[in-house]
């Protein structure tokens, strides 16, 4: 699925380019539209049959409290469906650029089945807090039996 990290920076329109890795994947197994949304400090895209299935899961839940209803109106707020142009790029919504604080440059990052798009700064942060602490990596290494 999608795997690897990609550096790019926005265009004076807010476009950024898949990686061709991503875009072969997307074309193989999936259709080339990419569901766009705000989770975690960044955009999370999914494949449309991906972000069906996260549908289909969230609409058997039985009644769920009022943080998960909260979080549910966050999430579904930010949705956008994204389509790849000729030239492999997608449109950032501003609402999510915003979201994500995306100035120019992003980190893209292939997460198994859904890819997210960080601001470099952002980015940045998140790599130095899972490597700060040996003992922890070598904690969650042998935990995820890596």
């Amino acid at each position: 699925m999608f795997e690897g990290r990609f550096e790019y920076a926005l265009d004076e329109k807010n476009r950024v380019s898949i990686p061709a890795k991503f875009r072969e994947v997307l074309a193989r197994h999936y259709d080339m539209n990419l569901i766009l949304t705000n989770l975690d400090g960044c955009i999370v895209a999914y494949p449309k049959k991906e972000w069906e299935i996260i549908k289909e899961n969230i609409s058997k839940l039985p009644s769920v409290r009022k943080e998960a209803r909260s979080f549910l109106r966050f999430y579904f707020s930010g949705v956008c469906e994204c389509p790849i142009d000729r030239l492999g790029r997608i449109l950032i919504p501003q609402s999510l650029k915003t979201y994500a604080r995306i100035v120019k440059e992003v980190v893209i990052i292939g997460m198994n089945k859904k890819i997210e798009i960080w601001s470099r700064e952002k980015w940045d942060e998140i790599v130095k807090e899972a490597t700060s602490d040996p003992e922890k990596v070598t904690e969650i290494v042998t935990e995820l039996g890596l």
